[in-house]
């Protein structure tokens, strides 16, 4: 099983550099919407959820009664679908220099990421702790420096209630679109915009512009305004709202589209 973001390929400009920038985008974003497909229904079950990402596998749990697991009964398959980081650009922001501000093409930067695999349903009556140890592992990696009373101890009957999921990872697809199509001035115009709206979304989408331009990626070129450097002066960006690209090991799985 295959699929494209939004059923299209996306441009080169805006593919995903690999494994090193998609996972820390969805370990950064750890909330998404489960897309089971099942069997002969006319359109699939769609659940927003929690999720912790830990190597090739995809974990959470969900009510007994939640709908996906009938889904899932038809068919194991699923598409984890994440998405954020996201801002609007207005079309005046998109001009530099001598050009006319009316003629810029609004856009809005995201990021995109869509985990493929086959799931495997956890259920404490007909295997004792297996449940629980989804919960633990959440636990531990939602709120490590927070103590919790362990599940399976503290909260036998709700736990009962709950069903666990892991999925084990076998496709992944990624999209980060933030003006990889025009070249490095237009980007930093932009970036500029960004620091001085300081609206939801524009810190992030600003650490991926500046992130992607100092990836290694060659840059657009525009036929009118030639790539240049950072300005002189420009202000860091605050090292916490900065990607930092981590390299991550592994067989490399992923796909860019």
């Amino acid at each position: 099983m295959s699929a494209t973001l939004f059923g299209c390929t996306p441009p080169p400009v805006d593919a995903t550099l690999g494994e090193a920038e998609w996972r820390p985008f969805v370990e950064a974003n750890s909330f998404g919407h489960l897309v089971a497909a099942g069997r002969d229904r006319d359109v699939p079950v769609v659940v927003p959820t929690q999720f912790v990402l830990e190597g090739d596998t995809i974990r959470l749990h969900l009510v007994r009664t939640n709908p996906l697991f009938a889904a899932l009964a038809e068919n194991p398959r699923l598409l984890l679908s994440v998405a954020g980081d996201w801002t609007f650009i207005p079309s005046s922001w998109k001009a530099v220099g001598d050009e006319d501000p009316r003629l810029g093409i609004p856009t809005t930067y995201y990021g995109a990421v869509q985990l493929i695999g086959t799931a495997t349903v956890h259920d404490e009556r007909t295997a004792p702790g297996s449940v629980a140890a989804v919960l633990r592992r959440q636990l531990q990696a939602l709120q490590p420096d927070i103590p919790a009373a362990d599940p399976e101890v503290a909260h036998p009957q709700k736990v009962l209630s709950i069903l666990g999921l892991s999925i084990a990872i076998d496709d992944v697809s990624a999209k980060f679109k933030y003006g990889g199509n025009v070249d490095e001035a237009h980007r930093l115009a932009v970036v500029g915009h960004l620091v001085e709206r300081n609206g939801p979304g524009d810190a992030a989408a600003a650490g991926h512009v500046l992130r992607r331009l100092g990836s290694g990626a060659p840059p657009a070129q525009s036929p009118t305004t030639p790539s240049r450097p950072r300005p002189p002066g420009w202000p860091e960006w605050p090292p916490s709202r900065i990607w930092h690209v981590r390299r991550y090991g592994g067989p490399g799985r992923d796909r860019s589209l």
